[in-house]
């Protein structure tokens, strides 16, 4: 596994390596956000470790930029934790947050855990249909994109993942535990608020079927056809 380790501290960036290399993972390094949009784009890395505030680029900015031509998983490393930063880094598509100072071993289990979980969306999911049709929402499975009258919607890698399993489940209640199990799998809590954040922008985004998703107190989520 080679990951890209993004932060202007040499003594994070080595401390990150030293204990990647224990797990036999490759390390590759960038002191600031535009170096690390550069080497994303030329290179193929398994996972991104990026750092908030950093000289020339930001580590938001660079995450954005990074979007728009990639999807690598994206853990945010970094000294900022209030909420607002993690919920703006969820928004931007990261996948996951963690602060310093931080645990070694933890940042292990939440790469592993990142990667894992990337790696299953990856694969053929078992489905009956390739492309699920409601009215003018449009969800095609295997490029893993969604239309509505014909144009596409920009949704992070989260939102789409919620989106399909409730489709998957359509008329049926998805509990909070199943969507966080599914989509975070540990790094999060069934009560979190991060789910509720998701939940939120989804239904911005789907415009006009925000109202099928329907919410069930103390329980979870289902996506309903009117």
């Amino acid at each position: 596994m080679h990951i890209l380790i993004v932060d202007d501290e040499v003594y994070i960036r080595e401390l990150v390596a030293k204990y990647l290399k224990h797990e036999n993972f490759e390390s590759s390094f960038a002191s600031n956000g535009e170096e690390a949009i550069d080497m994303v784009r030329n290179n193929n890395y398994d996972l991104v470790i990026m750092d908030i505030m950093m000289p020339v680029l930001d580590g938001f900015s660079a995450v954005k930029e990074i979007r728009k031509f990639s999807d690598v998983p994206v853990i945010m490393l970094s000294a900022r934790s209030e909420e607002y930063d993690k919920v703006y880094g969820f928004d931007l598509g990261i996948d996951d947050y963690v602060t310093k100072p931080f645990s070694p071993k933890e940042l292990l289990m939440r790469i592993k855990a990142v990667t894992n979980r990337f790696n299953r969306a990856k694969d053929v999911e078992i489905r009956e249909k390739a492309v699920f049709i409601y009215k003018t929402l449009k969800v095609d499975f295997d490029a893993r994109r969604v239309f509505i009258n014909e144009l596409e919607v920009e949704l992070t890698h989260k939102e789409y993942e919620l989106l399909v399993l409730l489709i998957q489940n359509v008329d049926n209640a998805v509990t909070r535990e199943k969507l966080v199990s599914s989509v975070w799998d540990s790094s999060i809590s069934s009560d979190d608020r991060t789910l509720d954040t998701h939940i939120k922008s989804l239904r911005k985004k789907i415009l006009e079927y925000s109202d099928n998703i329907i919410t069930i107190r103390r329980v979870g989520y289902r996506f309903e056809v009117k």
